[in-house]
């Protein structure tokens, strides 16, 4: 399975779809939130997408932070490496990702310093949210080869 392929069980198992926009779940309201986790302008409380939109947007976000997550690692990655830090990244922002620890201990050699640093990643809004313990411990199984995202 491709690095993308990877990413997009991860995103879209977690992220689910809803075709309606919806508030952020950790502030109640900014930034709206449609299909599998899009945010962005023209995202407002009533938008309403097709599940075409919704598939076709997933596919240009995921490539855009597929690119930005290879232009920052400086040794080579698994697809399964890969598809768990892009899938990270779509969550947590790209910026977010440059500067993380995981990035670091990747780029250093340490595989499995990077790899216990996905469940650092759980908290929204300074809360911790089960959800995104349970997606990073998912992200980390893949990241580390045991088993798939679905």
């Amino acid at each position: 399975m491709s690095a993308l392929a990877y990413a997009v069980q991860l995103v879209k198992k977690w992220e689910g779809c809803q075709l309606e926009a919806y508030p952020d779940p950790a502030t109640g309201g900014a930034p709206w939130t449609i299909g599998y986790g899009a945010t962005g302008p023209g995202i407002v409380k009533g938008v309403k997408w097709s599940q075409k939109q919704a598939d076709d947007r997933l596919a240009i976000d995921l490539d855009r932070f597929a690119r930005g997550v290879q232009s920052a690692l400086r040794r080579p990655a698994t697809d399964r490496q890969l598809g768990a830090m892009v899938s990270l990244a779509y969550n947590i922002g790209a910026s977010a990702f440059r500067n993380s620890t995981l990035l670091k201990l990747f780029n250093a050699g340490d595989l499995a310093g990077a790899a216990a640093q996905f469940p650092r990643w759980n908290k929204a809004n300074g809360k911790v949210m089960k959800g995104l313990s349970n997606r990073r411990a998912d992200e980390r199984r893949v990241f580390e080869g045991q088993g798939g995202a679905a």
